[in-house]
């Protein structure tokens, strides 16, 4: 009797440990367990791939970048926080081929200006690739245009022409574009209002004075030192834009012939405001109106 026990409990320990082997219940009558090695949909087995890497999806980093930003326009960058950003490009001044006295000068006049300001200014350091696409058009434009050249003369202004245009593509330089930034909260509860259309406009035009008077300071203290200070507008915030995010490209594809191809196209495929669009139709309407005049007067005559 007692072999028969030991056996028995033998042979239980064999089906458990056989069960467990094969991942089957070990109860008969209880259903069998979905494991990851197992996939049910199809009623097959499916196993399951080793070494299987999951694709995350790639951040959008553009997006992100400007999530803060509400619009671009009246040559400024508005923030969904009521803040605002005016930029103004500096063209500097050749310091080091002045005199001693001249560089104290500008050293003088510069220093006034920083005690001058209580308030935060950025300076922005942008490096792009030299085009000299605008030059190279206008020598082209000239020798066409100029009667009095020799064939002599025409071929070495071709040949300096197609070196220029060899030079800017095999070799590109850089140059160094310098931008003054100036930033504005306004706080929409100091600013009254009847309507949220005329809210929304007395912001744009208090944050604007604002930021019209800190560039023109800038303006009419760095002329002293002479350092030309210019506003920025809307579109040159947008090729500013372009230039940083489309580096190597902005050589090849122009932020300015995109314009022109955009103001030449013939359906207008930017974001528009139902305002614009009505000024567009009443401005058809009047146009088919004239045109309608005038023919039936010539037809009348």
């Amino acid at each position: 009797m007692r072999d028969l026990l030991i056996m028995g409990v033998v042979a239980i320990i064999f089906y458990v440990f056989w069960k467990m082997m094969l991942k089957e219940p070990i109860l008969p009558w209880k259903e069998k367990v979905v494991t990851d090695n197992t996939i049910t949909q199809t009623g097959k087995k499916k196993k399951k791939r080793k070494h299987e890497v999951q694709i995350e999806q790639e951040p959008q980093l553009f997006e992100e970048l400007f999530e803060n930003v509400k619009d671009i326009s009246n040559h400024m960058i508005r923030y969904h926080d009521n803040s605002f950003t005016l930029i103004t490009e500096v063209e500097p001044v050749n310091y080091f081929l002045k005199s001693q006295d001249e560089q104290e000068a500008i050293d003088k006049e510069f220093e006034s200006y920083l005690a001058s300001i209580n308030y935060p200014i950025s300076c922005l350091l942008q490096s792009r690739y030299i085009d000299i696409s605008e030059p190279i058009k206008h020598m082209t434009e000239s020798m066409k245009n100029s009667e009095d050249l020799n064939e002599a003369a025409l071929s070495f202004g071709q040949s300096m022409i197609n070196d220029l245009i060899e030079w800017q593509t095999q070799t590109p330089r850089y140059e160094t574009k310098r931008y003054l930034i100036f930033t504005h909260k306004v706080n929409a509860a100091d600013v009254n209002a009847d309507s949220k259309e005329e809210l929304d406009e007395k912001i744009v035009e208090k944050t604007f004075s604002e930021l019209m008077r800190r560039y023109n300071a800038a303006k009419n203290q760095l002329r002293k030192s002479e350092i030309e200070v210019s506003l920025l507008p809307t579109e040159g915030i947008y090729e500013l834009l372009y230039h940083t995010f489309n580096r190597k490209k902005a050589v090849k594809q122009r932020f300015k012939d995109m314009i022109e191809a955009e103001k030449n196209a013939m359906y207008i495929t930017a974001d528009q405001t139902d305002e614009r669009i009505e000024a567009v139709k009443e401005a058809i309407e009047e146009y088919e109106r004239t045109e309608k005049e005038e023919t039936s007067e010539k037809q009348a005559i």
